[in-house]
């Protein structure tokens, strides 16, 4: 299939269970196919999971000499001097111009001191793809942070994943249609996740402006279920308070349509990421939906499934400012406080009392449904131990529902928009302080 010429047709074909044999891996079945194929002159695409070397393989077993495209997406490889035309490529590699879809990649780095940073940059020195890292609580961001608070923006109280967020996506937003943001706490990554978290956001013909990731949270080597958060407290909770306002509060039912509200995951256009505001605690992503369900239409909001996705799990702490248990007091309170804003609900003792009745009744019916899915999948599930993290759960959310109550004060950086309007340069200067750390240390 050396000879290119001008066709009517184009083939594209995945390859396990396709192009080739699910178990053997032989394309024998497909031999009189590709010599038709061949025959009239029909060009053959690969689009598979397959990684470049494995497709190169196939592409000289069978003489073919046309683009192909790499791990779901990740990169399509074009042959140098295929199309007699011009096109953007993001790289030349050997024989290849590879399309990347990325153009940069932003790490927002909370490192204690100058050894910890150098340590990241060295990590991060093997991307191909360029990178900047922003030491958000190094002295060059925080000379910036401070400048922003002489002109009556202060943001110093802040700190944690908010605030690092908060900056990570006013450096990316300078030169990006669209951001890809994701936790850097994986244990297993692929270029297919930023590709499935931003097609939806930047293909025209979709033209959603929000994509939130969700997946499987089961360890499937030690049949594990993870996701107890959402599992145990948040998703009872959620239905517990949409129970108790007589099931009238559309917020409530956008926070209940989502797989899984706590992922880190997430595709935002960068006009979207400057409008909403930043929760500066543990509530950050149920804030975010928020602040996505203020500033948006439900119909420009999607979601979309990541597949399975291991992450590095919290211990239960015996400190309640610590772990798991101050995650769970914030995302209790930015609800509260949602709640509020959104659907006029009086927040009182009384409200807080009933409302944990029904959220121990909701995760103690559905712990019952967990062990049922855990015996008929064969996973191993300690009913127990389940049964004490709620017990310890509803003491949380109680517990946040007395804290909102004394006090309700917000706990949102300002928008982008905002800081712009107060320092108009500030995202320049944040990317300036990230470039010289980077020049400086190591």
């Amino acid at each position: 299939m050396g000879e290119i010429q001008a066709s009517e047709y184009i083939i594209f074909t995945d390859m396990d269970g396709t192009l080739v044999d699910h178990d053997t891996y032989s394309y024998d079945a497909a031999l009189p196919a590709l010599e038709l194929i061949n025959k009239k002159n029909i060009p053959l695409i690969f689009c598979t999971s397959k990684t470049r070397a494995e497709l190169e393989i196939y592409c000289h077993k069978l003489d073919i000499c046309h683009p192909f495209i790499s791990e779901n997406g990740g990169a399509i490889f074009i042959p140098q001097d295929y199309f007699d035309f011009p096109y953007d490529h993001t790289k030349q590699i050997d024989n290849y111009n590879e399309s990347n879809f990325l153009t940069k990649v932003v790490i927002a780095l909370a490192a204690d001191d100058e050894q910890q940073y150098i340590q990241v940059k060295q990590y991060f020195s093997k991307l191909e793809i360029p990178c900047i890292i922003v030491w958000c609580d190094g002295p060059s961001v925080q000379q910036v942070i401070e400048e922003l608070k002489e002109k009556d923006l202060d943001i110093t109280m802040f700190s944690g994943k908010g605030k690092d967020t908060w900056i990570a996506l006013g450096v990316a937003t300078l030169d990006s249609y669209a951001i890809a943001m994701h936790d850097a706490d994986i244990v297993f990554y692929s270029r297919v996740l930023p590709a499935k978290l931003l097609y939806s956001v930047v293909e025209p013909d979709l033209d959603f402006f929000y994509n939130k990731g969700y997946y499987a949270r089961i360890d499937m080597e030690r049949l594990i279920m993870y996701g107890r958060v959402t599992r145990l407290l948040l998703s009872p909770l959620l239905n517990s308070l949409l129970e108790k306002t007589h099931y009238s509060s559309n917020f409530l039912k956008y926070m209940c349509a989502f797989k899984y509200p706590l992922s880190g995951e997430f595709g935002i256009t960068s006009d979207l990421a400057l409008n909403i505001r930043m929760p500066g605690d543990w509530g950050l992503e149920v804030g975010l939906l928020a602040e996505v369900f203020k500033n948006t239409a439900l119909k420009r909001i999607c979601q979309v499934d990541l597949g399975f996705y291991e992450h590095k799990h919290r211990p239960i702490k015996s400190d309640a400012e610590e772990g798991i248990q101050k995650m769970t007091k914030d995302i209790t309170k930015t609800i509260l406080r949602n709640l509020v804003e959104l659907d006029g609900v009086d927040i009182d003792e009384a409200f807080m009392q009933s409302v944990n009745v029904l959220f121990k009744r909701a995760a103690q019916d559905r712990i019952r449904q967990y062990h049922a899915d855990a015996l008929f999948n064969g996973l191993n599930y300690s009913r127990h131990g389940e049964e004490c993290i709620v017990e310890a759960f509803s003491k949380y959310v109680l517990s946040a529902g007395r804290e909102y109550i004394q006090n309700p004060a917000d706990v949102h950086l300002p928008d982008w928009k905002r800081a712009i309007s107060a320092m108009p340069d500030i995202r320049e200067k944040l990317k300036d302080a990230a470039l010289n750390d980077f020049n400086n240390y190591g």
